[in-house]
């Protein structure tokens, strides 16, 4: 037998173009756009590229452990960096699956925040009632997903303490947003709980523009922008993962510190 039979006799090798259009599913869904880590890799390197859905099992399985391991690296009391009113960005950038000029248009007067899910008090908020809170402000960055960051200056009701007047089980794994605009989103409750997330009401000393997410926006600078929903009307709390716009299509869910 001749070293060309044993060539055309050996397993086909794979070649990256033959692939590319799962690769290219492949890089959208990582965390930063960018690589998996050590441990994805050695997991898609057991992967057949040709099956579409051993490539998504493999990504769900890494992103789902990478949850877990930034679950047990948060601490309730490391604070995201503060900064200094006149290193606030200004402008600051908008931000959202649609362009500016598709924001919602919602009217305060008549605008209720809905509560569901583990609590004991579930009547609707009005932007009143949630103004009569104690309220908190802070100068925080919010860092995007596609690269770029921004400092902002945000005031309004910490979450903690929101969840505590309607009488929310604390205990439970999951607080759900939904959100005008049609975006959703959810925190693990540490996260929910953290000194600095908070139902943001205000963007300098001014009520909320429409562009950053009039009447309410949940601000949280321990997690990566897109876990901040704009035009919040829901807020629930339950023990069932309530997944997110983006999360749902592939980015890593807890995405904090």
């Amino acid at each position: 037998m001749s070293d060309k039979d044993d060539v055309s006799r050996a397993p086909e090798k794979i070649r990256l173009a033959d692939h590319r259009t799962a690769l290219v599913k492949v890089e959208r869904r990582l965390v930063l756009r960018s690589a998996l880590s050590l441990g994805a890799l050695s997991m898609l390197a057991g992967c057949d590229l040709q099956d579409n859905d051993s490539v998504d099992k493999a990504l769900w399985a890494m992103s789902r452990w990478n949850d877990r391991v930034q679950a047990l690296l948060f601490r309730g009391d490391k604070l995201a960096p503060t900064y200094a009113a006149s290193q606030v960005t200004n402008p600051f950038p908008f931000n959202a699956f649609y362009d500016e000029f598709n924001a919602p248009d919602i009217d305060g007067a008549d605008w209720q925040l809905e509560v569901s899910g583990l609590v004991g008090d579930k009547r609707p908020w009005t932007l009143e009632r949630l103004r009569a809170l104690p309220q908190q402000g802070q100068i925080t960055r919010h860092i995007c997903i596609e690269g770029w960051s921004a400092i902002g200056q945000w005031s309004g009701v910490p979450l903690k303490r929101f969840l505590q007047a309607v009488g929310a089980d604390l205990s439970a794994k999951y607080v759900g947003f939904k959100c005008a605009d049609r975006y959703y989103s959810s925190l693990d409750m540490p996260s929910a709980l953290h000194p600095q997330t908070i139902l943001a009401l205000d963007f300098g000393k001014e009520p909320l523009p429409t562009s950053y997410g009039y009447p309410l926006k949940v601000r949280v600078p321990t997690k990566l922008g897109f876990k901040n929903p704009k035009h919040v009307v829901a807020i629930y709390v339950s023990n069932q993962n309530p997944g997110g716009y983006w999360e749902d299509q592939g980015y890593n869910w807890f995405s904090g510190i």
